[in-house]
């Protein structure tokens, strides 16, 4: 099946007000296991690459993207392909080249006047190349090692006047809002502000995207989708999945085992079982999962 755009997907989703989820993908193996959940629960999804994760192929994106969108392309589900947390405009400008279908330019780290301009840079080069953009306003912590940022921190929560300014000013499709989320979070204890995140929806006529949603509970999650948020992106939650898999295996093992694959293995099955979780929980319509919660971790765990 060939690569879907984007936009097309959360369009869907939104009028169907559920949620699309989109996983990270740092190896091939995220990229089979988050299709093969998606193929399960016969429902559609993103694969994203992050600007980190092209860090850690040596800057290369051409290598893992070819490679995500041959296993999306062999998907008997629809599958998109997005560029997130990109701050490089020079990155950005060869998502068109490898099958991306949108971006998320991240100008958060600037100062507002600057976020704007950089944004709206980075958007009108997007919708020139037919690429969906997306962009973030207010900070959610926890990215590169920081800590998460407190609830009264400046920039902790996304305002929804400034958030439609934003917009007007930027023309981005869709926005990445602070309340309450953290990245790599790696228990479930985030409390999500569902004041704000309505108060966003009435606001803004785009999409609303939560990042951090490793760290959300289950219920949390499910009230947020309700109240509006369309795209959620969850990363943290596999790579706990792949590495528990993997020390297990490992403390296991005897010391003369040294074929990946084992391994491997365990990690990309542990990695779709925690996918498929989410892909249900956000899209109700999908097959269930048969899990109980990711990780082994209790969905409502403080």
């Amino acid at each position: 099946m060939p690569l879907h755009p984007t936009g097309d997907l959360i369009t869907a989703a939104r009028t169907e007000r559920r949620a699309l989820a989109a996983f990270n993908v740092i190896t091939v193996e995220h990229a089979e296991a988050i299709v093969s959940a998606a193929e399960t629960a016969q429902s559609p999804v993103i694969l994203q690459i992050s600007e980190n994760a092209v860090k850690f192929h040596h800057g290369r994106l051409a290598p893992i993207a070819r490679a995500s969108a041959a296993v999306a392309e062999a998907a008997g589900v629809e599958v998109a392909l997005h560029l997130d947390h990109v701050e490089d405009p020079a990155l950005l400008r060869q998502a068109a080249d490898h099958g991306f279908g949108s971006a998320m330019f991240d100008g958060s780290h600037l100062p507002y006047a600057e976020n704007v301009q950089a944004t709206r840079d980075a958007a009108d080069w997007a919708h020139a190349h037919g690429l969906w953009l997306e962009a973030e306003l207010g900070k959610v912590g926890g990215k590169d090692g920081e800590p998460p940022l407190s609830a009264h921190a400046p920039g902790a929560r996304t305002d929804p006047d400034e958030a439609r300014e934003f917009l007007a000013a930027t023309g981005v499709d869709a926005l990445a809002v602070a309340v309450g989320s953290s990245h790599a979070m790696t228990d479930r204890s985030a409390v999500l502000d569902h004041d704000l995140i309505a108060r966003l929806r009435d606001a803004v006529g785009v999409p609303l995207v939560l990042h951090g949603s490793s760290g959300v509970p289950d219920d949390e999650l499910a009230r947020a989708v309700a109240g509006g948020l369309v795209k959620v992106n969850i990363g943290t939650a596999l790579n706990i999945a792949f590495t528990g898999a993997v020390r297990e295996w490992l403390e296991q093992a005897p010391a003369n085992a040294v074929d990946p694959r084992k391994y491997l293995t365990l990690a990309r099955e542990e990695m779709a079982k925690t996918a498929a979780h989410f892909i249900s929980l956000l899209a109700p319509n999908a097959l269930p999962s048969n899990d109980v919660a990711p990780n082994g971790v209790s969905p409502n765990a403080d």
